[in-house]
């Protein structure tokens, strides 16, 4: 997706932004500003190192003195919203860390989060100075702006996709949570998607943290309900025992398992790299009354190392009653992707039933 996202920094755009400064700041060197953004490798950059070079750019050009560049862009900002404009943080987070200007870079980032995100951004501040930041972070949670709100949470996950990790939460999530008090039943669905994605991110280093916030939290607000669940969704797909039962999966007793019979097949089992599979499983239930199900196939890929490495595709998650047969079919596609490449070799598939290992088969990809 990255690499898509670049390209709306075309040469076009940049142009067009530089004619936005220069009616807002007059000594704007916009031939001098378009060239050092577009200099070589230009194109080979990626999305957030392009953001960067524009970012650095600005640096260059705007007045040196911090309050009156701030002030220049403070004056075009409801001309540059939405996501093209995450170079705006990006400039306090280049240009404002000197410790003079952390209040005004504070102030810019709430600011700009508003018509933009300043979630990456704020994240080179938490590292610098984490308690100074954190208390203005612990303040934006109890924000009137939703954007603002959701900043308090986004910015201080501890494995924020496309930034940097934040060492000191992963080792140490207590400021997250005091954050996430305030948060976890929030009004907005923005606001709420943040919070259980940063419970998602503790949990995979903290699983214990999480489990004992679900127990603290649950059943006392729907809202805070769906972001648990959201929030445990990686201990659930990992099948860990007190998230299934926290949400009302049923357990996989050895003395009275979920199901008396499962079957996985697949045709072809023969294939090559780019071409597709159709997976099709049945399972016998075997229970008295109603039970939450969850289903996955998993695949265990090689890698380039010759080993394999597994990774989970949800079939159904669902309720369902008694003595029945589930039964379906999947279509997997080989063929090569952005985010996994494929290599040859013979490749375990398992069906898996809330976590544990059902049935299983294998295919054997050629070149």
């Amino acid at each position: 997706m990255a690499d898509a996202l670049k390209d709306i920094y075309t040469e076009e755009f940049i142009q067009d932004f530089g004619k936005k400064v220069k009616s807002a700041y007059s000594d704007f060197p916009r031939e001098k500003f378009e060239e050092s953004v577009l200099l070589p490798p230009w194109e080979e950059l990626p999305l957030r190192a392009r953001m960067h070079r524009i970012a650095e750019s600005l640096g260059t050009c705007l007045p040196s003195n911090y309050q009156d560049a701030l002030n220049i862009l403070f004056s075009i900002e409801k001309e540059c919203t939405g996501f093209p404009y995450l170079f705006f943080p990006d400039f306090v987070a280049a240009f404002g860390q000197n410790e003079e200007h952390l209040e005004l870079s504070m102030d810019a980032l709430k600011r700009f989060t508003k018509l933009s995100s300043s979630e990456f951004a704020i994240r080179p501040f938490i590292l610098l100075n984490t308690e100074f930041t954190m208390k203005y972070m612990q303040t934006w949670s109890s924000d009137t702006n939703e954007h603002v709100r959701r900043l308090s949470s986004e910015g201080c996950r501890p494995r924020l996709p496309w930034s940097m990790d934040l060492p000191m939460f992963k080792k140490d999530p207590a400021p997250i949570l005091k954050i996430l008090e305030n948060l976890k039943a929030d009004p907005s669905l923005y606001v709420r998607k943040s919070v259980a994605n940063n419970l998602n991110d503790i949990a995979k280093d903290h699983p214990e943290i999480v489990i004992n916030t679900v127990k603290q939290w649950i059943g006392k607000n729907p809202d805070t309900d769906w972001i648990l669940r959201q929030g445990c969704r990686t201990l659930i797909r990992k099948a860990n025992p007190e998230a299934l039962t926290l949400f009302g999966y049923s357990e996989m007793i050895e003395a009275k398992p979920l199901y008396k019979s499962a079957s996985l097949t697949v045709r072809p089992e023969v294939l090559a790299i780019g071409d597709g599979c159709e997976l099709t499983y049945s399972i016998d239930l075997d229970q008295d009354t109603s039970a939450r199900i969850r289903i996955e196939y998993g695949i265990d890929f090689i890698k380039s190392n010759g080993r394999p490495s597994r990774k989970l595709f949800l079939l159904t998650d669902k309720t369902v009653s008694g003595k029945v047969t589930l039964t379906g079919s999947r279509k997997h596609s080989f063929a090569d992707l952005t985010t996994r490449s494929h290599y040859p070799g013979i490749h375990q598939i398992v069906l898996l039933i809330n976590g544990q290992e059902a049935a299983k088969t294998t295919l054997t990809l050629n070149v």
